[in-house]
């Protein structure tokens, strides 16, 4: 397969839109970047607006609205409704701090169609501490009840590590019992806020293993009852996963101040230049973006990728872990059992997947905006 041209790209599926970097948790895992956006560079609502418009007519089915907290933004049931009148269909990603009844009612008036609420663990002191927020475990049961009352469709989604892999199984439990049609069990991915904490968050082998089989025992038990979307760990893997379907095949991002990336991550790997919607339509940049093309189709593929089978299943894997764990954002994902580079993922799961010595709970680095970047609570 050559490189994908403008005239033979299609359309893109999804559109992740990070309204705010600003959030009340400070998840140890979170994928947002290090340095995150000031409230002061945010888009305000007439540019999202548009955007939202422009991803309608480039063929864009589903906008995720997400950040940090998108409830941060005083104009969420603004945008909601925009995208219904251009027929988004919404996602609301949220850490249900600061949904109140009020809110909800607004936003499901404006004609929001779906709700993912995050959850840290099953148990309220471990899902506290992960969080970096007391009484955070309380809130989110609180905003499932709200969804739940607004007659909204739920997804709970739980990132699993350390501290909480022995209740994965309990976790899918506790959506059960939220309401949740659909639950996420999705293994801490290593880039961000989880890659800087990375020694803190990697379970076991045999943690991870034992996570796996009881994931998959309840798809077949609670079959017809909730979907569970299980995403495996990389470092235990024998092969990467095809990271976002492929680089810019499906979707594209935009972050707070309105850069557009081809992954949540892309912005870790050097020397890309990526377009903004302030100076190029959605479309344009869909097509054409530099940082779009560098890794798009196979043609910079290097070996084993470019004579691999699985080429065109896996994309290579995941740009922004080659980049952090062989130094090269072009080589296969090390991840890769094929990968020259496949022991170094090996002695880090060898080296860092093992419990902590000390009694008590973990200690994180906690993602936390800097005061001086406009941080706000969630009933800002």
């Amino acid at each position: 397969m050559t490189a994908i041209t403008p005239r033979d790209l299609p359309a893109p599926i999804g559109l992740l839109a990070e309204l705010t970097h600003r959030c009340p948790l400070g998840c140890p895992y979170c994928s947002n970047p290090i340095e995150l956006d000031a409230r002061a560079g945010e888009l305000d609502t007439a540019t999202w607006q548009r955007v939202f418009g422009e991803a309608a007519a480039l063929g864009i089915l589903h906008v995720h609205l997400s950040g940090g907290e998108p409830l941060t933004r005083r104009d969420l049931a603004d945008l909601v409704a925009h995208c219904a009148h251009v027929g988004l269909y919404t996602n609301l990603i949220t850490s249900g701090v600061g949904l109140t009844r009020p809110v909800m009612t607004r936003l499901a008036e404006a004609g929001l169609d779906h709700v993912q609420l995050s959850i840290q663990d099953s148990e309220a002191t471990s899902a506290d501490h992960i969080a970096g927020y007391q009484g955070a475990f309380a809130r989110k049961r609180e905003a499932a009840a709200l969804v739940q009352e607004a007659g909204l469709p739920l997804t709970v989604n739980a990132v699993i590590h350390r501290a909480n892999v022995a209740r994965a199984g309990a976790m899918v439990a506790l959506a059960i019992t939220l309401g949740a049609r659909r639950v996420e069990i999705a293994h801490t991915q290593y880039y961000g806020w989880g890659l800087r904490n990375r020694s803190a968050l990697m379970p076991s082998r045999d943690e991870a293993k034992r996570a796996i089989a009881e994931i998959e025992r309840l798809k077949v038990l609670h079959a017809g009852t909730i979907v569970i979307d299980h995403v495996a760990p990389d470092y235990h893997a024998r092969y990467p996963k095809a990271c976002m379907g492929g680089w810019a095949r499906r979707s594209l991002n935009v972050t707070p101040s309105g850069r557009v990336l081809p992954c949540h991550a892309a912005e870790t790997i050097p020397g890309l230049e990526f377009w903004s919607v302030a100076t190029h339509a959605l479309s344009t940049i869909w097509a054409d973006s530099p940082a779009f093309q560098a890794y798009r189709g196979t043609d910079w593929m290097q070996e084993p990728c470019r004579s691999c089978a699985r080429k065109e299943i896996d994309w290579g894997g995941c740009r922004c872990q080659a980049l952090a764990l062989a130094g090269d954002a072009a080589a296969t994902d090390p991840v890769c059992m094929l990968s020259p580079n496949h022991a170094v993922v090996a002695a880090i799961a060898e080296a860092e997947g093992v419990q902590p010595v000390a009694e008590g709970p973990i200690d994180y680095v906690y993602r936390r905006m800097p005061a001086r970047s406009g941080a706000s609570s969630a009933s800002d």
